[in-house]
């Protein structure tokens, strides 16, 4: 497995110039299935921050973005989702190398982020307001309005689609942007940028800083230009995201955790259920917020589906993650691969037995990289650590049930709610149990999807708002009210006036 060096020397995107960090400090980026450096890029700081956050402000209210007609917004939004295409193959490449997500999971990211460009251009003049009726001689209407300067801070699982799905409603609504991509892969994010600067995406709409999350996210977090904030990554962060909004009342909109169940009943197509539970854990090493983590089995068929499951399981192709054929690539980095690895010994301690995996491939090549084994273990009560915690790696938890009571009881015992699925053919069962579980995406007969068209969020401790849909503009954009006295007498304050005021 050999490791590709970039060439290229990266630069922050900052007021439509690419520059380097105010430090001129610069740090690594790592190869997951090989952990050998691939880029350089520029290490940001608050100096950064302050340059990029002036520079969207600018452009917000000097600049042309605001001014254009929703058409002139879609055009060059289109022109992003047609750049993206064209140079589908080498993003997906890079992003590969620099996240360590297999090449096929590349490649469909990088189109989902074109049609989300796409989806959002053609949304760009569909933000109405409503006519209110108002107990008078009064016409009363309301008009939706961008934020202003939104700061984007986004995950390492899925680099370029968390981007996209950020960037994109932002820029419908008329926003401008600093986006922050974790300091893990940074590298196609600031390919996005170049692509936005090619679209003629004027000066400063997007900007994007590569550097710490303590110190570049919190600034931004913080900064008194900065009208809105977009988090996705793990809940301790989103909780300290929300404390630095405080000090200036930001609007923020959170995607977190997730610790999904995914519910199997005795009427289900069995063997689509196996196939599409395999998808729901395994896809990206685990490393999904929505990753259906916990496999609920009724207890008439869990011994002959846990049977299948793991025959299957044991054969998924873990490897080089460039090669069309592999299936599993690596976890992010060797942090990562050990903090998994802990949990796999906390759940043995705890009492779960391991029916799978559980450690790193014995293949000399791959122990150069962060790669574990599919695991799955069973005898886990709901309880334990590997049932509550997001582990963010190959790992499930196997809990049987007795009845529909008892498995919504258990689904909805965690501190998240993010996402669920349901595997039945009863009609009536598949629809009572998506009301009962508490959580902001359910799938019935489906692994789990994320269409640009329909709504993504979680209830409780998985987030605040609803990214991807006509709900994103909600996200981004603020409703003005506006009254207009249509009386024929004049207004006084101390006569007869027809509206009561307030």
């Amino acid at each position: 497995m050999a490791t590709e060096v970039t060439t290229k020397e990266y630069r922050l995107l900052i007021g439509g110039q690419f520059v380097p960090a105010a430090s001129g400090e610069t740090f690594p980026t790592y190869n997951p299935a090989t952990n050998e450096v691939i880029a350089h890029v520029p290490k940001a700081g608050r100096e950064d921050v302050n340059r990029a956050v002036a520079a969207a402000r600018k452009a917000f209210d000097e600049g042309p973005w605001g001014k254009m007609t929703p058409m002139e917004r879609a055009k060059r939004m289109r022109r992003v989702a047609e750049i993206l295409r064209e140079r589908l193959e080498e993003i997906a490449r890079l992003e590969t190398l620099n996240c360590g997500k297999i090449i096929i999971e590349s490649r469909a990211d990088v189109a989902a982020s074109a049609n989300c460009f796409d989806y959002y251009a053609n949304l760009t003049g569909h933000m109405w307001g409503e006519t209110i009726p108002m107990n008078g001689p009064l016409f009363d209407y309301t008009v939706r309005e961008p934020y202003g300067v939104c700061g984007q801070i986004i995950p390492w699982n899925f680099p370029l689609l968390m981007a996209a799905w950020k960037v994109a409603p932002a820029l419908a609504a008329g926003n401008t942007i600093v986006l922050k991509p974790a300091s893990a892969t940074p590298l196609t994010a600031l390919v996005l940028g170049e692509i936005c600067q090619e679209a003629d995406i004027p000066d400063g709409v997007v900007n994007i800083l590569t550097g710490p999350g303590v110190e570049v996210g919190a600034a931004i977090a913080e900064h008194p230009d900065v009208d809105k904030i977009a988090f996705t990554g793990e809940t301790e962060t989103g909780r300290e995201i929300l404390r630095l909004s405080a000090g200036t009342i930001k609007k923020v909109s959170l995607e977190l955790g997730g610790k999904s169940p995914n519910i199997v009943f005795p009427d289900a197509d069995l063997e689509e259920a196996v196939n599409g539970s395999l998808f729901a854990i395994f896809t990206n090493a685990g490393q999904r917020c929505t990753a259906r983590t916990r496999l609920f089995l009724h207890e008439s068929i869990h011994d002959q589906f846990l049977s299948d499951f793991i025959a299957k399981a044991g054969k998924i192709r873990v490897g080089d993650p460039l090669e069309d054929a592999t299936q599993m690539g690596p976890v992010i980095s060797k942090r990562q691969c050990e903090r998994v690895l802990s949990f796999i010994e906390r759940a043995r301690s705890e009492g779960a037995n391991l029916a799978l995996g559980g450690k790193r491939p014995d293949d000399e090549v791959l122990q150069k990289g962060n790669f574990i084994e599919p695991t799955i273990f069973t005898q886990v009560q709901n309880d334990m650590t590997i049932a509550q915690q997001e582990v963010f790696g190959p790992v499930l938890s196997v809990i049987p049930f007795r009845d529909e009571s008892e498995v919504v009881e258990m689904a909805n015992n965690t501190i998240y709610g993010l996402a669920a699925t349901i595997w039945t053919n009863d009609l009536k069962r598949a629809h009572r149990l998506a009301s009962r579980i508490r959580a902001g995406n359910v799938s019935i007969n489906f692994p789990t999807v994320n269409p640009p068209e329909a709504p993504f969020g979680g209830f409780k401790q998985s987030g605040i708002g609803r990214e991807l849909s006509r709900h994103a503009l909600d996200l981004y954009t603020q409703v003005k009210n506006v009254v207009v006295n249509l009386a024929d007498e004049r207004f006084d304050w101390y006569g007869k006036w027809p509206v009561g005021q307030k």
